[in-house]
């Protein structure tokens, strides 16, 4: 039998699925990339959760409601990453909320995304820090809770990119190709300023690392060979003038 301490749950049906598509492949492709980036920085850990365009639950009332909340991405610290999920229930993850959110903007979510969502993740999730980017600026904001609290403008280096302190790296834009698109996407910096590579770059960067190893090994033997060669044919040239001149004394 509980005990009238215990919080009894009654049962919501929750869903991770609201039948809305992304608003443009942009979207898709950057918390994509984000996702993977991140996976790749951190492996092997298992003690966090990442997690994109999925939605997060955190009151009954809420859900009760249907008034859905799905960050973009989204970055839960030191918590058990094993366990796959279809949704983030605050009551289900022992009262846990993101360290970190990003929002990607879009015309019809710009408004809410910087004014209720970001007091929501300020006052209620705690959220230690929040970014927004707009594909149409190219533009990045962010804000870290201070003190008292309150979200505090995190402002940008000499390129442009905030630093975020719960990953330990430095969100700015680049542009190149992902999943076949073409474009400026958010991207993570470590702290010497270089791109955080998704699993597939780094598998490229080591096969061309690979190849120019041996195209230089190829190169120095191949060096070595015509070294060689020369040196032997000298060799030959000098012993036959030597065997020469002695013949020559010999007479």
């Amino acid at each position: 039998m509980a005990s009238g301490a215990e919080r009894v749950i009654p049962e919501i049906k929750l869903i991770d699925d609201d039948g809305e598509p992304l608003e443009t492949p942009w979207h898709l492709v950057s918390i994509a990339i984000l996702l993977d980036c991140v996976t790749y920085y951190l492996q092997p850990r298992t003690d966090y959760f990442v997690g994109g365009n999925m939605f997060l639950y955190y009151s009954l009332t809420q859900a009760r409601k249907r008034d859905l909340r799905g960050p973009d991405f989204f970055f839960v610290d030191h918590f058990d990453g094993t366990r796959p999920r279809r949704w983030w229930a605050v009551w289900e993850e022992d009262g846990r909320y993101p360290d970190v959110i990003l929002e990607l903007l879009s015309e019809s979510t710009a408004k809410i995304d910087l004014t209720v969502k970001k007091d929501l993740y300020e006052q209620t999730f705690h959220t230690h820090e929040y970014f927004c980017c707009d594909p149409d600026t190219l533009q990045l904001k962010g804000w870290r809770l201070g003190k008292q609290g309150r979200y505090q403008a995190i402002h940008p280096d000499e390129n442009g990119r905030l630093a975020c302190e719960k990953l330990g790296l430095w969100i700015g834009m680049s542009t190149g190709s992902f999943l076949h698109a073409h474009g400026t996407f958010p991207r993570f910096y470590d702290a010497h300023g270089r791109l955080v590579p998704t699993h597939a770059e780094a598998e490229k960067q080591r096969a061309d690392h690979f190849e120019a190893e041996v195209a230089r090994l190829k190169s120095r033997s191949s060096s070595k060979r015509r070294t060689n060669g020369r040196g032997g044919q000298s060799g030959q040239v000098k012993w036959s003038t030597n065997r020469h001149t002695t013949a020559g004394r010999s007479r």
